[in-house]
């Protein structure tokens, strides 16, 4: 129940109406108050409430002048006696309800395993649902103590049937490997030793399966897949838990994870519970293996082509000389020839060009040129692919299992299978392919790489072949193009989809706002890009444009945006800073956590990977504080261990770090502080949303979208993305972290929405608004962007793609060129090439937010 009320509220909901006062009209003393107040509470929770104390004061108090009896009667009210059961029999009767029995436990305890259990995972909403459907039926739900004694019993219900169901599916050689991982302490030999003890591990496999992968390189890539080879020799069913939500399965892994061997034994755990925990685990960790080996290749492709182009700077840095006056050696070239057509090279040419070592600087520079640069780098990617990184190509593509829905248009899937069938060929038998061989080309091979791969006598080298088919795989891939059997993040995206999507297509159409017809959607995108220039256009003659002006740049237009202002903090935050300042003064972030942790204990979250833990909890919770310190701050282990008296080597913390902080831990240690947050805070103060960001997410955009900033640490444009879902609104930082800007309404809490449409009101309140408003639901944040990928292609160069505007300290430059590059400019990301993201979330920074409904 409801604890404050507002006095409107108490008008509209305990308001006695004619009928109401009529049934008072035979009562008197506290048996009139006790019978209103029941009434009321009846009609508002369809329940009696359980004791005085849960009808709150306020309540009674205007009840009690309604029906002119002292509130003070209502703690004279008999709650044990027969007055009351008359009155419960009487209130029943009115609103048509009856009493809970026996049978109707049953029934909603059969209800709950059935249908809510296995995807509802909360016990309060469950608990919810029980006092819902009774109100449906118009049952007198159970008294709040009975129905958590009713979700308990459910859920345990369904945990029995669900281990059940789940050891029935798994066969006996999967249950006996299953046991290998926890009982076991075999490790597998090279040519595969036993057949259990190479599919089962034994206990340091059970500790390797739970650990994060390394960082990229050629040895996390094959660990992965030693890694997920291993998992897959446990045979368990592809559709084990077809029927079963993901969020039940995850808690099950979740709960797995934080077991150690020893307690997944016998007698502590039954065998059931121990083989349901261990296939969770283990079915779980299988797709995340995968989603982890796709990220390593698309990570190791982009650092073959960084590095090659790297090293090629470097050469060409150091040979390249900038010879000056060329027109003029040139004319005095041709004088001197034209004068001794038949003199010496040496005795005619040399002394009027300065000498031999001008004319070797500008052959030099002459063959610095954008051929002799691609083809350069085309030499060293080709070296270092057949050299090192093409020891992944076999392991990696029979590690994963691709697919793509497109059947009529799959030249990177002809390419693959074209890869695998010479998979067992060494190249000493043959660098080309088979003339025979339909080798498809056009979608897998970039133009400028055609005169690598293809010779003058029309043969296709192999080795060029497969880095581009790499670096074709890699674009397929992050574009859902194709897409990863087995995985989770990577896997077939129309899984995504409603289950119903084909059937009612035209009602999720709907709901989306979008046409079906695709004409018809790109009429009214390119509608709105050319509203969009028409009205950048009359801003810019009207001088409206707050500053906005189109300029030139090397005999090129650009358009140039001057930065935006920085918006005045509200005054009800300064007020609330300075209070917090006047009472606790600077608290140390180190404190914070501290603190926090003993409030909440999310430390013990933290589970280790290794097979057994002999650590004291109190030295072990005193480790992670530091560990996390150091993480969160980035200021790193090792300079949290030499700073401070805490008495913790860096060796000591670096161990800590690697068997205890995994993303399961961290995420579980998240959930529970932020859960612990919510059920802290006021919301009469607060409000009642679910988060807010304290980070900002980078979103890769094009040059041409004028929301965003080139960064100078970042190599690449894009924009910072804050969401606060308290305000539904969500809002971006430019990439210098100095100013912010509202940036649209979102109606999905759920936020990825704002980079797809919130370019469209920016570019509005670039014309209409000159300066940022100064709003109560305004939000500032803190904090420089985090690190991330540019949306450069690979296996381009960069003079193919140089930056075409940088940032300046005082205002961004575009570059303006055909039509279609001034409606990319203006439309500011609705209709850009699409975001190519690269996110990470920078560490050790907090947001200050400022909510709406503060007072």
């Amino acid at each position: 129940m409801q604890q404050e009320w507002e006095p409107e509220e108490l008008i509209s909901v305990w308001t006695l109406l004619e009928e109401d006062m009529g049934r008072l009209r035979n009562k008197s003393g506290a048996n009139r108050l006790g019978f209103a107040l029941l009434l009321k509470f009846f009609e508002v929770e369809a329940r009696f409430p359980e004791g005085p104390g849960e009808v709150p004061d306020a309540v009674v108090g205007y009840v009690a002048q309604q029906v002119k009896v002292p509130a003070g009667e209502w703690a004279s009210y008999d709650w044990l006696g027969k007055a009351i059961q008359r009155h419960r029999v009487e209130i029943r009767s009115v609103y048509g309800f009856r009493p809970t029995t026996e049978d109707d436990q049953a029934k909603l305890a059969e209800w709950l395993t059935a249908e809510l259990c296995p995807v509802e995972l909360s016990r309060e909403r469950l608990a919810e649902a029980v006092v819902a459907r009774c109100r449906n039926e118009r049952i007198e739900p159970p008294a709040p103590g009975q129905v958590r004694r009713l979700v308990a019993s459910a859920v345990k219900d369904f945990e029995t049937q669900f281990c059940r169901r789940t050891v029935g599916r798994l066969s006996q050689l999967t249950r006996a490997r299953l046991d290998e991982l926890v009982t076991g302490d075999h490790e597998e030999s090279e040519d595969g030793g036993a057949e259990v003890a190479s599919a089962g591990g034994g206990r340091a496999f059970f500790a390797e399966l739970k650990a994060d992968p390394g960082a990229p390189g050629l040895d996390s890539l094959f660990a992965e897949i030693n890694k997920l080879e291993r998992v897959r020799r446990l045979a368990l069913p592809g559709d084990l838990f077809a029927d079963v939500s993901e969020k039940r399965v995850e808690s099950w892994r979740a709960r797995a994870s934080k077991e150690y061997p020893a307690d997944l034994l016998p007698p502590r755990m039954k065998p059931e519970m121990r083989w349901t925990l261990l296939a969770t685990l283990c079915h779980v960790r299988e797709a995340e293996i995968t989603d982890s080996l796709v990220d390593l290749f698309t990570q190791l492709v982009l650092r073959i082509n960084t590095r090659a182009e790297k090293k090629v700077d470097k050469e060409f840095t150091n040979e390249l000389k900038k010879v000056r006056g060329k027109d003029a050696m040139l004319l005095r070239v041709a004088e001197a020839a034209l004068a001794e057509p038949s003199g010496i090279v040496r005795r005619v040419i040399y002394p009027v060009m300065g000498g031999e070592k001008t004319l070797k600087a500008l052959a030099a520079e002459a063959a610095a040129n954008e051929r002799q640069y691609q083809a350069r780098v085309r030499t060293v990617l080709r070296s270092s692919y057949s050299a090192h990184w093409r020891r992944m190509l076999k392991p990696l593509l029979k590690a994963l299992t691709l697919k793509s829905n497109n059947d009529a248009h799959r030249p990177v899937m002809d390419a693959i299978e074209l890869l695998e069938r010479y998979l067992d060929q060494p190249l000493k038998e043959g660098a080309f392919f088979d003339p025979a061989e339909t080798v498809p080309l056009e979608g897998v091979v970039q133009p400028q790489w055609r005169v690598a791969v293809v010779d003058d006598k029309g043969r296709v080298e192999r080795i060029p072949y497969e880095l581009c088919v790499l670096v074709a795989l890699r674009d397929a891939l992050r574009r859902r193009e194709i897409w990863v059997v087995g995985a989770n993040r990577w896997r077939n995206p129309e899984d995504d989809l409603p289950a119903d999507f084909e059937d009612n297509r035209d009602v999720h159409y709907d709901a989306l706002e979008h046409p079906q017809d695709p004409a018809e959607f790109i009429a009214a995108l390119q509608k709105r890009h050319r509203e969009a220039l028409d009205r950048l256009e009359q801003a810019l003659v009207d001088g409206t444009a707050g500053g906005v002006a189109v300029t030139t740049r090397r005999g090129e237009p650009w358009i140039k945006v001057p930065p935006l202002d920085k918006q005045e903090e509200p005054q009800n935050l300064t007020a609330v800073k300075a209070e917090i300042e006047r009472r606790w003064g600077t608290i140390d972030l180190l404190d914070m956590l501290k603190y926090a942790e003993f409030d909440v204990g999310f430390t013990e979250e933290f589970s280790s990977v290794a097979t057994r833990r002999n650590l004291p909890q109190d030295k072990l919770r005193r480790r992670l504080l530091l560990v996390l310190f150091a993480l969160g701050t980035n200021m790193g282990i090792k300079r949290v261990a030499v700073t401070g008296k805490h008495g913790e080597s860096e060796a000591t913390l670096r161990r800590v770090r690697h068997l205890f902080v995994n993303r399961a831990n961290m995420r579980a240690a998240l959930v529970r502080l932020v859960n612990a947050t919510f059920a802290a805070r006021d919301e009469g103060w607060w409000g009642s949303g679910t988060a807010c960001a304290s980070d900002s997410r980078k979103f890769g955009s094009w040059s041409s979208n004028l929301m965003t900033e080139w960064h100078q640490r970042y190599r690449g444009p894009g924009v910072m993305i804050y969401w606060q879902c308290d305000l539904k609104v969500a809002h971006f930082e430019q990439m210098s972290g100095r100013r912010y800007r509202h940036f649209r309404p979102v109606t999905n809490w759920s936020i990825p929405q704002p980079a797809c449409g919130g370019s469209n009101s920016s570019v509005r309140s670039l014309a209409s608004r000159p300066k940022a408003e100064t709003t109560t639901e305004s939000a500032r944040v803190r904090g420089k962007p985090v690190r991330m990928n540019t949306s450069e292609p690979l296996m381009r160069t960069r003079k193919d793609h140089p930056p075409q505007w940088k940032q300046s300290r005082r205002s961004r430059s575009y570059r303006v060129g055909t039509q279609r590059d001034s409606e990319l400019a203006v439309k500011a990301g609705v209709g850009h090439r699409g975001f190519r993201v690269k996110e990470g979330i920078h560490p050790g920074r907090i947001s200050y937010v400022r909510n709406r409904e503060t007072p």
